[in-house]
């Protein structure tokens, strides 16, 4: 059991290298919005054209309120891109800490357990059971 305790320690130790080593990051979506300008002879206009765009917006929310903002395409896009992938990778790293965190737990359980009984048996006292 050792062994396996040692080694899912030493993963946990990978994925906080991991986690250390993280770019910068941020939440939200990105979306790409078409829009028309409302002019009557203006291409967006007609029934077929998509409108004008695209026009970018981040969505986050805060503090349980949806907060949006414009980005322009190119540098600025690319960038928030890049972090918004960084935050997905981030969270997988955080799910699989939890995980093997959540085993190391349970392995440790039953020792903690042997723990107390072999203090028991030595001639600590026994936590007493609430009587009825």
């Amino acid at each position: 059991m050792d062994s396996k305790l040692d080694r899912l320690s030493e993963q946990r130790m990978l994925l906080y290298q991991q986690l250390a080593e993280t770019d910068d990051f941020r939440r939200g979506t990105i979306n790409a919005n078409y829009r028309r300008c409302g002019k009557a002879n203006c291409a967006c206009a007609q029934p077929d054209h998509p409108g004008h765009g695209p026009q970018y917006l981040l969505t986050t929310k805060v503090g349980g309120k949806t907060v949006s903002k414009n980005l322009k395409a190119g540098p600025q896009l690319e960038r928030v891109k890049f972090e918004i992938s960084n935050h997905q990778k981030f969270r997988a790293v955080v799910r699989e800490i939890i995980e093997i965190n959540e085993r190391i737990c349970d392995l440790k359980d039953p020792e903690r357990q042997a723990e107390a009984e072999t203090t028991a048996k030595k001639g600590a006292s026994k936590p007493k059971s609430p009587q009825q």
